[in-house]
């Protein structure tokens, strides 16, 4: 019985400058207070009135609640990858905020890929995402180094 997932693709069908482009989830003001509530209790992401005096100048959500957004989106819908999106390391940018009300997709596009020299099952495929609202606007950048399995080699055909 194979253990692959038909729907899921591995590092050897992978290449660089493939996109990949999630579904979209809209965030309300309920979701920010509730996420910042629990993680990032600052005024601007649990008080409309008082965001208003701030940087943001309005209720803004926590860029980890946008992080937390753009990783279910990317797992759901986004990223196909066999095994799971197993995180090695990245980079993340806020440019713009979210805020309530804002329908978020994310589009990514695989940059570098790079085989394990020391594990032939796996490598690591470079990515960056853009977590963006519906007006067209960036609100996050996600340069991630994720782990994924190269195809099983029992599972391979001659002509792979």
């Amino acid at each position: 019985m194979s253990n692959t997932q038909p729907d899921r693709i591995y590092l050897d069908e992978l290449h660089v400058g493939q996109r990949f482009s999630s579904r979209s989830h809209v965030i309300d003001e309920v979701q920010i207070k509730a996420f910042a509530a629990q993680f990032d209790p600052q005024p601007f992401h649990l008080d409309a009135a008082a965001a208003t005096h701030t940087l943001f100048k309005g209720l803004a959500a926590s860029g980890w609640h946008t992080a937390a957004i753009t990783m279910r989106l990317n797992v759901e819908s986004g990223l196909p990858f066999a095994g799971g999106l197993i995180g090695a390391g990245g980079e993340i940018g806020w440019p713009a905020p979210t805020r309530p009300g804002d329908s978020l997709h994310v589009e990514s596009e695989v940059v570098e890929i790079i085989p394990s020299r020391s594990k032939p099952d796996r490598g690591i495929a470079v990515v960056v995402s853009r977590t963006i609202n519906q007006h067209g606007e960036v609100v996050q950048i996600l340069k991630a180094k994720l782990v994924v399995a190269r195809k099983p080699v029992e599972e391979m055909t001659p002509w792979n």
